[in-house]
């Protein structure tokens, strides 16, 4: 460790020795660990805190025998060096104290981490699937058995491009929050569709990577009812930062009103891929379609960002036959940022995105794509 390491740790550690003293970690420092909402998450705070002291105790003892030493012996008082090799009691001793150390510490984190990976009996079981830039989550187990939607960025692009002043929540909102109930243990299924991904929630003590073609699994139980907000941990792309996960915690009594409402808004708002649309009905749904899936590649005004997000205003693509636009918004395009959305939208989404793209801008082609024209089309 750097001298520069060890005054941060020292300051860092008595901070945090200050804090557990008086009981109050929550309050130990604005640049500590967010206060726990589960108890698995207070066991890593603790863990983390106590490891903290002892190293501060460590550095006060090690650096102060060594400068009191440098300083009682210094040549203008007279000591002369000695001159001496081996020393057996010396060894044992260095030797023998951190392998103490190190067993007490490996004690208690090795209880947390084989209780972090136990995803046995849980009550709720959650799907969540990292996409370029944004997450899906399906409830495949308890009382919200059968709900899915996609989870999105909602700060307002004004915002976001420096047009308006920051809100309270900047980069950390979304249109569907995670609704999991308090006191249930929740496990999370993590998956991605197209790079790796991090599912990660601080305060629970939960963070999992999403990876591509694998499901790894994680837990959390809240213990604290309100809204926690995180955001996916792993560098995966232009719109990293982009990419919140907000999960709320509310009673049982107000969860299962919240299953009660999504079921009842899902019957009421499900799309008929088998009904014919106006130009100007797709194009109006097209508009919000794009907004929350496509401006943040190729902008609100349809110029993208050349080359990586290239435009679509004029492109050939887009102005082109229509089957080969539906193929590439639903399978993607390898080696480039155009994600696959055929799990991400539904038919009648991916027709209207499609229509106004074909009609925005400079795009002037008339055509009103028919959802059953995308289902055809699927593979």
């Amino acid at each position: 460790m750097t001298a520069p390491g060890l005054l941060t740790a020292l300051l860092y550690g008595c901070v945090l020795a200050a804090a557990v003293s008086s009981g109050n970690a929550e309050a130990a420092a604005p640049w500590n660990l967010q206060p726990a909402a589960s108890r698995l998450a207070a066991d890593i705070h603790d863990l983390h805190e106590w490891v903290m002291i002892l190293v501060t105790v460590i550095f006060v003892g090690v650096f102060g025998f060594m400068f009191w030493a440098v300083y009682a012996h210094r040549k203008s008082v007279g000591h002369k060096a000695a001159h001496f090799h081996e020393n057996t009691t010396v060894e044992i001793i260095w030797t023998v104290i951190p392998l103490i150390i190190l067993v007490v510490i490996a004690w208690p984190v090795t209880k947390t981490v084989i209780a972090q990976k136990d995803t046995s009996n849980a009550d709720i079981t959650i799907k969540v699937t990292g996409y370029q830039w944004k997450w899906g989550y399906d409830y495949i187990k308890g009382e919200g058995e059968g709900i899915s939607f996609i989870s999105t960025l909602s700060t307002p692009r004004d915002q976001i491009e420096g047009r308006a002043p920051k809100g309270e929540h900047y980069l950390l909102e979304v249109d569907n929050e995670l609704v999991v109930p308090i006191g249930k243990k929740v496990r999370v299924l993590t998956t991605a569709a197209d790079v790796i991904h991090s599912w990660w929630v601080p305060v629970f003590g939960a963070k999992q990577d999403a990876i591509p073609g694998f499901i790894r699994d994680i837990w959390f139980k809240a213990d604290k009812t309100g809204t926690f907000r995180s955001q996916c941990a792993e560098l995966c792309g232009k719109d990293h930062g982009f990419m919140p996960v907000v999960v709320r915690v509310v009673s049982a009594e107000d969860y299962t009103k919240w299953v009660a409402e999504q079921k009842k808004l899902a019957a009421a708002s499900a799309d008929d891929p088998n009904k014919s649309y106006t130009l100007d009905e797709l194009k109006a749904r097209g508009e919000k379609v794009y907004a929350a899936n496509c401006v943040a590649c190729h902008q609100a005004t349809g110029k993208g960002a050349p080359p990586a997000f290239p435009p679509l205003d004029g492109s050939k693509v887009v102005n082109g036959p229509k089957n080969d636009q539906i193929a590439l918004e639903l399978n993607g395009k390898p080696g480039t940022a155009m994600a696959a959305f055929d799990k991400q939208l539904n038919d009648v989404e991916l027709a209207a995105v499609i229509t106004f793209t074909r009609n925005a801008w400079g795009n002037k082609t008339g055509e009103a794509i028919q959802p059953s024209e995308v289902k055809a089309l699927r593979k």
